[in-house]
C-alpha cells in the first residue's frame, strides 16, 4: 500500500491511497505532484514533511523515507517520522482501552506494539517487536483492540479468546492519520534530522553493508 496526503495544521485537505505493489519508486512522486496540483499549490507551499518510517517492506520504506528526506532538505522545512504501528493504532485513538496494531513480518512472525489513549494522554505501552502469533496472544493486554493486517487464522484465534478486532476498512494504512499525528509531534517540538533519520527495521534487511 502507498498513501500521500496534504493537510493544513493536521486537518486533511486531500489524500490518495492505492495498492502500489513494488512500484513506489515510479509512482510516489507523480502521485504527490498530482495531489499538490489538485489544490492549485506548489512545492514552495509545503511547510513540513511527515513520513512513515516503518517497520515494513524494505524497498517501499527506503523510497518513502529517502523521498521525504530529500524534500525536507531541499525545501528547508521540518521533517517528522512516525512509526507504522503507531499510525495504525492512532486510527482507533477513541477506543477506551489498549490498541494493538499487527502486521505480517514474514518467517511466521508478526510485528506488533500496544498504544493507549485518550488523545491528550496518547502513549506507547509496548514498543514495536517481532514474535510468533502464540506469543502475541499470550502477551497482549486483556481488552485490547486488535487492528492492522489480521488474517483469518489470527482473527479466529483472537475471536476464540474473546478479543476485539477492528474492521478491515478502518485498518487500511492512510496518510491522513500520518498528517494528523505528525502535526501533533511538530507542535510539540519533535522533529527529525534529514541527515540521520532511518527506517525502523525490526529485523536486519537482507540487503545492506557487509558487517565486519
Amino acid at each position: 500500500m502507498a498513501s500521500v496526503a496534504l493537510s493544513d495544521q493536521g486537518r486533511l485537505l486531500a489524500e490518495l491511497t492505492w495498492r502500489c505493489e513494488r512500484n513506489h519508486s515510479t509512482e510516489l512522486m507523480p502521485a504527490a505532484d498530482g495531489l499538490i496540483r489538485r489544490l492549485s499549490a506548489g512545492k514552495e507551499d509545503l511547510t513540513a514533511v511527515f513520513v512513515c518510517i516503518g517497520p515494513g517492506g524494505y524497498a517501499g520504506l527506503r523510497v518513502g523515507v529517502s523521498t521525504a528526506k530529500g524534500l525536507a532538505f531541499a525545501l528547508e522545512v521540518p521533517l517528522v517520522g512516525v512509526g507504522r504501528l503507531e499510525l495504525e493504532a492512532w486510527a482507533h485513538v477513541a477506543y477506551p482501552g489498549p490498541v494493538c496494531p499487527v502486521h505480517r513480518a514474514g518467517r511466521g512472525e508478526l510485528a506488533w506494539a500496544v498504544y493507549h489513549g485518550p488523545t491528550e494522554d496518547w502513549r506507547e505501552m509496548v514498543a514495536p517487536r517481532l514474535s510468533r502469533p502464540d506469543v502475541l496472544l499470550s502477551e497482549a493486554p486483556q481488552g485490547a483492540l486488535f487492528c492492522g493486517e489480521i488474517d483469518d487464522e489470527l482473527a479466529g484465534a483472537l475471536a476464540a479468546r474473546g478479543a476485539r478486532v477492528a474492521s478491515v476498512a478502518l485498518s487500511v494504512r492512510r496518510a491522513g492519520y500520518l498528517a494528523e499525528l505528525g502535526w501533533r509531534r511538530l507542535q510539540a517540538g519533535r522533529r527529525d534530522d534529514p541527515r540521520t533519520l532511518v527506517p525502523l527495521y525490526l529485523r536486519e534487511p537482507a540487503i545492506g553493508p557487509r558487517k565486519p
